[in-house]
């Protein structure tokens, strides 16, 4: 039990930093810049970074102490503008 913690644990380390440097190699490494940014539990900023030229993107969580971790990455992304459904139909 302890190794599999111990190697969560590093894993989590890796996938988390300053929040300034994240960013940059974001933007640097992948073309990403922010898409969103939305304020979750614990007022964690949560934000999505993707590239129109690459379509890569990663969601990335941050907390008050500063520390921004990679929650999820991938491609083909694409920005939606989808219309809300009419009030009183089903979704």
């Amino acid at each position: 039990y302890l190794a599999a913690a111990t190697d969560v644990l590093a894993q989590s380390v890796r996938n988390c930093g300053p929040r300034d440097n994240v960013v940059e190699r974001l933007a640097n490494g992948y073309g990403e810049t922010r898409q969103s940014i939305e304020l979750g539990a614990n007022n964690a900023v949560i934000e999505v970074y993707a590239s129109d030229d690459t379509g890569t993107w990663t969601i990335t969580i941050t907390s008050t102490n500063g520390v921004t971790c990679l929650i999820a990455s991938g491609k083909s992304f694409e920005t939606l503008a989808e219309a809300l459904p009419a009030k009183g139909s089903d979704a």
